[in-house]
């Protein structure tokens, strides 16, 4: 996908930017933690580049908006077109109540909804046996 001498000076412009820059600020600042990770637990770099995705195959990996694998949205004109889906969670009283409110925020030109369900199941518990 890219250019290999380009990725060799990347590389070496890296390396570069490691030894210099970097390792000024970490002396100055030291890092908080040693390593950094996501929510799930993957390691997070301190910097990405095009050398992370050298062999990165565009089409089956990130492909095109409103298309498989919808990496880039669900929408070929991402929200150019179409605002996204603006959701008020709301929800309250009997279903005849929360009917009426749910029509009235339509009305009032809402775009999608939330459903607030009761404690139980929006904890994920079957509520006839919380």
């Amino acid at each position: 996908m890219f250019d290999k001498k380009k990725l060799e000076t990347i590389k070496t412009e890296k390396e570069q930017w490691d030894c210099g820059p970097v390792e000024k600020a970490c002396a100055k600042f030291p890092e908080r933690k040693t390593t950094f990770t996501t929510i799930s637990g993957e390691e997070v770099e301190r910097l990405y580049t095009p050398l992370e995705v050298a062999d990165f195959d565009y089409d089956t990996k990130l492909g095109f908006p409103g298309e498989y694998p919808f990496t880039r949205g669900v929408q070929p004109t991402m929200y150019r077109g179409r605002f996204w889906t603006m959701r008020q969670y709301a929800g309250f009283g009997t279903a005849r109540e929360t009917n009426e409110r749910y029509r009235y925020l339509l009305e009032q030109g809402q775009t999608g909804l939330s459903v607030a369900f009761d404690l139980p199941t929006q904890s994920g518990y079957d509520s006839d046996h919380a």
